[in-house]
């Protein structure tokens, strides 16, 4: 009964979240929103006994990918006027992306009741090791079998990452930036003097 009553009350929330994410004017409220409803995700996923799957969800979305939307938002100079604006402009055509999303859905689902695709028969080293947990299992697949799949898929993330910060970075004139050959080379002695003042003379600057 436990169980049930988890299992609606996390969904009822990441809906809820969902709605609030899309609804809420404000981005960074937005972005909230966002990280409620990963939280709620994970609560779910163990619920269905994927500990794995939350465990992703609240390590790398809630604590990398949602928390670098936040920064992201909150130091970006967003004009919120000519973003409404633009979305008014824009309105026409993300109504028909999501009349092509809703037949999608409704393609899929009709799909689904019509009967399930049968698409091979699993290999029998795919299966769930005996006596382990899925995360045990994942890890055996991920680290043996799809072990180069696995690492590509980190060098891909990585270019991504550096390829990210290389197009954001600008330049700008009223900004003041790190010299680091300057601070190597500086010696203790140009940067701290040491004096010995008696007591009730003070410091002369």
């Amino acid at each position: 009964m436990i169980q049930v009553l988890a299992f609606y009350l996390f969904a009822v929330l990441v809906i809820a979240s969902g709605a609030f994410t899309i609804l809420a004017r404000n981005p960074v409220h937005s972005v909230l929103w966002l990280i409620l409803a990963f939280f709620n995700a994970a609560g779910l996923m163990v619920i269905a006994g994927a500990e794995f799957i939350a465990m992703l969800l609240v390590i790398v979305y809630v604590g990398a990918v949602a928390v670098l939307f936040l920064f992201v938002v909150m130091m970006l100079d967003i004009d919120f006027a000519e973003l409404r604006a633009g979305f008014i402009r824009n309105f026409p055509l993300g109504i028909a992306i999501a009349l092509v999303l809703l037949a999608e859905l409704v393609l899929g689902i009709g799909s689904y009741r019509a009967g399930a695709l049968r698409l091979g028969h699993p290999a029998g080293d795919a299966g769930a090791l005996a006596h382990a947990s899925n995360i045990k299992s994942i890890g055996v697949l991920l680290y043996g079998k799809y072990l180069f799949l696995f690492e590509t898929a980190g060098l891909i993330l990585l270019v991504a990452m550096i390829g990210a910060i290389v197009l954001t970075h600008r330049e700008r004139p009223d900004y003041k930036h790190q010299n680091i050959a300057r601070q190597i080379a500086r010696r203790p002695k140009d940067a701290t003097v040491n004096t010995r003042p008696e007591v009730g003379q003070g410091v002369s600057l």
